[in-house]
């Protein structure tokens, strides 16, 4: 389900288990976050048979990525996280978003598998299920070669040649016309998830940029929220472009939704959540 990531992480349990068998070791699924997304957000439409037997649905990712940084914004803004409604931005090489109201996701961007929702560095993300037919048909593709376009040559990558938003801002600056569209995609599909799950939480407290792009990337967050002034979304200009951001509030003061932007930190929440599981009892 998620083959950029799952044979590592099974050859690590296996070569620990190899050579620390006496070392307890516990599994933080990235899924975890979302275990309470309701019915109407993990079911697909597709038959209920098939869903009793093999069970399609939303899963979701990128988790412990979400669920630390809303923590983290909660104490920040010195409320109670079962007071906010927030929409969280992991964007990097893999990018998610997610709902979060009351301190539990309600929906989030990634599906089944990591593939689903936002443009990432080598991912499609949304796709209509046709085309993929339509490839197969038209290209004989088999189903690895369709499952490798997708995970490895898609996304800002098939778009305009690179995964890196770095050098993707370097051929936009220098006129490359497939960079600048690249670059207006991408930011747009946040902001239609963004809108969407304005309805879903019926408002907006808190939106949170998080990971190697929403934390270092000044002029993706700007053109995200520009788009998202109809939502009450106001940066403040210097805030946004000041360098190292690690944990600060780049909204206006006249902006009816806090934008903060934190530094992820999925190892420490991991290691919380291990010894959480190796102590409770």
């Amino acid at each position: 389900m998620a083959p950029l990531h799952n044979a590592a992480n099974l050859l690590g349990i296996e070569i620990t288990r190899k050579h620390y068998p006496q070392v307890p070791q516990v599994a933080v699924f990235d899924t975890a976050f979302f275990r309470d997304l309701p019915a109407r957000a993990y079911r697909y439409a597709l038959p209920d048979d098939i869903y009793q037997q093999q069970h399609p649905r939303r899963y979701g990712f990128h988790g412990t990525s979400h669920h630390y940084v809303a923590h983290l914004a909660a104490d920040y803004l010195q409320q109670p996280i079962a007071s906010l409604k927030m929409i969280t931005l992991h964007l990097g090489n893999g990018a998610s978003t997610a709902a979060i109201q009351d301190g539990i996701c309600i929906d989030t961007s990634m599906g089944m598998t990591p593939m689903d929702g936002l443009i990432m560095g080598t991912r499609c993300g949304d796709l209509d299920p046709s085309v993929l037919i339509y490839l197969a048909r038209k290209l004989n593709l088999s189903l690895d070669e369709i499952e490798r376009l997708l995970n490895e040559d898609s996304g800002m990558k098939g778009l305009c040649g690179t995964q890196d938003m770095r050098e993707v801002h370097q051929l936009a600056s220098a006129g490359d016309s497939r960079a600048q569209l690249a670059i207006d995609m991408y930011c747009y599909r946040v902001c239609q998830y963004v809108g969407s799950y304005y309805t879903t939480l019926g408002g907006l407290d808190a939106l949170v940029f998080t990971a190697g792009i929403g934390e270092n990337d000044a002029l993706i967050r700007e053109l995200i929220c520009t788009q998202l002034a109809v939502l009450g979304v106001s940066l403040n200009h210097d805030k946004n472009h000041a360098d190292a951001l690690q944990a600060v509030n780049i909204s206006d003061h006249n902006s009816r939704v806090k934008v903060l932007v934190f530094a992820t930190n999925e190892e420490l929440e991991i290691a919380r959540q291990t010894v959480l599981a190796l102590t409770k009892t």
